[in-house]
């Protein structure tokens, strides 16, 4: 282990609780998608990738929880998420669809201690590999990353069907730059006169726009499980160890 490894200043992470949090604005985000940002002034903070469980409880008492990542990493009172919508879910079709300002839902969280950046612990580089709504997260740590004005070289390789797929589309363009090495990859549809082939993401592909293994990036993959766990392959075939790849995944392949 070098220097560089060791975190300089360890702080304690807040404890997960229940909290309450209104609703301010919900608007779309993608065709399948929604941005929800909640009012939460319980809410302690959060790391960048962390995640949190909404539950949601039915007029007859039934209730259900689902998991979703925070988009943001605030210092408290405010939490954004972006939902993307499960035509056969329990939960997100509400989220997405019915959610208005000014409702109330029930939050459990901060949640989640692996799969988190923060700046400043770190001066090994950092490599984003994002498929679909998996940017989530991943935006969060980048947002931060340039919120916090931290030297730690970034690169985020972001896999969505289409443009009107890609999440946090605006933000992302203004992050991009030489703090950030913004990559897309189109799958399904790619704007008028785009340089690259449109399909899935390859082991080719990959190797060409991440960071290449001799410079140890801290790597994080968040997407579909099947996304993750190709993704995770193919990294540790291009000689990345397997301890430096954090994955986060959700359900469907």
């Amino acid at each position: 282990m070098s220097a560089q490894d060791v975190a300089p200043l360890r702080r304690s992470r807040p404890r997960a609780a229940w909290h309450t949090g209104t609703v301010v604005e919900t608007r779309r985000e993608t065709p399948s998608a929604a941005r929800i940002v909640l009012d939460v002034p319980t809410w302690p903070g959060s790391d960048a990738g962390s995640h949190l469980d909404v539950r949601l409880t039915a007029p007859d008492g039934y209730q259900a929880s689902r998991s979703y990542s925070v988009a943001t990493a605030s210092p408290g009172g405010q939490v954004v998420l972006a939902v993307d919508e499960l035509p056969d879910g329990e939960v997100s079709p509400f989220l997405v669809h019915d959610l208005r300002p000014g409702d109330q839902v029930e939050l459990h969280g901060p949640l989640g201690a692996f799969f988190v950046w923060r700046p400043g612990e770190s001066t090994r580089p950092v490599q984003l590999v994002a498929g679909g709504s998996g940017v989530v997260p991943l935006y969060a740590m980048a947002a931060a990353h340039g919120a916090a004005a931290d030297a730690t070289p970034f690169r985020l390789l972001y896999s969505a069907r289409t443009p009107d797929d890609v999440f946090f589309a605006d933000e992302l363009a203004a992050l991009a730059g030489p703090d950030l090495a913004l990559d897309l990859v189109y799958t399904r549809g790619a704007p008028a006169g785009w340089p690259d082939p449109v399909g899935r993401l390859t082991r080719e592909a990959l190797a060409a726009r991440t960071l290449p293994a001799e410079q140890r990036p801290r790597v994080y993959v968040c997407g579909s499980t099947g996304f993750v766990e190709t993704v995770a392959v193919w990294l540790q075939e291009l000689g990345h160890a397997a301890a430096d790849i954090h994955t986060e995944r959700f359900g469907g392949l």
